[in-house]
């Protein structure tokens, strides 16, 4: 059985490794409802209790999806969902984290969700137009009117977290982070350890590319987002390819997969760490979930920090306008 992790010092404990359902609904080609249904079930039989939405995936679709895939088994799980986007006849139309948007999102999402109560309440992205005081505060008010546990941010900077931090504890940040994509070492995860905030990071095997299955960006079939992701695309390609051959060499010798051991290096990186690899497929969540039993060795964790250093990724991790909303 999956083990568990504390998520900060706030007292919310969830699985070793939750479910990221994003791709069960978009950005990853054609959903397949009655399969992401079959895969959130044998998430629950592996003792995956964590599970992570938003309203804009979809929009909307993935929170339904989650609230029939869950019916009549709320009480065995930890559900973590999103607001912060401006959404209009179905299409993201900018950021809002003002108090009244959050309310209205949130009685949505537990509608959606078929719930009276959200476990881990995100604010999306950093909304420069709204001050965090006054987010946060937004979201405090729900935590005492018991429509929210637990509060979290998403992609949020230090300045962000510490303000934050200081209306209302909060219990987790969601960030990319992987092998892949390490821009939290410098200055994030030391001031989360010194705040007693867990870390979620998503992507934990850079989009599928530490797996060493994804093929160039112009090769992706319509409908995947990563057609559009620098890091696949020409010669940024090809230098990441090489550096994701270690994984590979590693999983090769430990008889694993190249997922399994990107996995293991980031559940090696502190008890407060719970990463939400995402899937639709039964194959690889239980595939994913073998990660929690594989151990690294100190020769082979300082080989792959070494190959796939801070910084040493090809290309950025969004086009512009994505990296725009990135608060750091």
């Amino acid at each position: 059985m999956l083990g568990k992790r504390k998520l900060g010092r706030q007292g919310l404990e969830v699985s070793a490794l939750g479910l990221g359902c994003m791709g069960m609904s978009q950005s990853y080609g054609t959903p397949n409802d009655p399969e992401s249904i079959a895969t959130i079930h044998r998430a629950l039989e592996l003792g995956v209790t964590f599970f992570d939405t938003a309203e804009v995936y979809g929009p909307f679709h993935n929170e339904e999806l989650l609230g029939r895939a869950l019916k009549g088994r709320r009480d065995q799980v930890v559900i973590a969902t999103k607001f912060g986007f401006r959404i209009e006849d179905g299409k993201v139309v900018g950021l809002d984290s003002r108090s009244q948007h959050i309310r209205d999102a949130v009685e949505a999402s537990l509608r959606r969700l078929g719930t009276d109560h959200i476990d881990l309440l995100y604010q999306h992205r950093v909304d420069k137009q709204v001050p965090i005081e006054d987010v946060v505060g937004a979201m405090a008010e729900l935590v005492r009117q018991g429509k929210v546990r637990y509060l979290g941010l998403s992609e949020a900077g230090e300045q962000t977290l510490r303000r934050a931090h200081k209306v209302h504890p909060i219990t987790a940040l969601q960030s990319e982070y992987s092998l892949w994509e390490r821009n939290l070492e410098e200055r994030i995860i030391p001031l989360l350890r010194e705040l007693g905030i867990g870390l979620v990071p998503f992507s934990p095997l850079g989009r599928g590319f530490l797996t060493g299955t994804v093929q160039r960006a112009e090769s992706l079939p319509e409908g995947d987002f990563r057609r559009a992701d620098p890091r696949l695309q020409g010669a940024n390609f090809d230098a990441n390819m090489q550096m994701a051959e270690v994984v590979q060499e590693i999983a090769k010798a430990k008889r694993a997969t190249p997922a399994q051991v990107a996995l293991a290096w980031v559940l090696s990186r502190g008890e407060e760490v719970v990463p939400i690899p995402g899937t639709k497929r039964r194959k690889y969540l239980e595939e994913n979930l073998a990660a929690a039993d594989l151990a690294l060795t100190h020769a082979e964790a300082d080989r792959l920090d070494a190959t796939l250093a801070p910084g040493a990724t090809s290309g950025p991790r969004y086009s512009p306008p994505q990296m725009a909303m990135i608060d750091r």
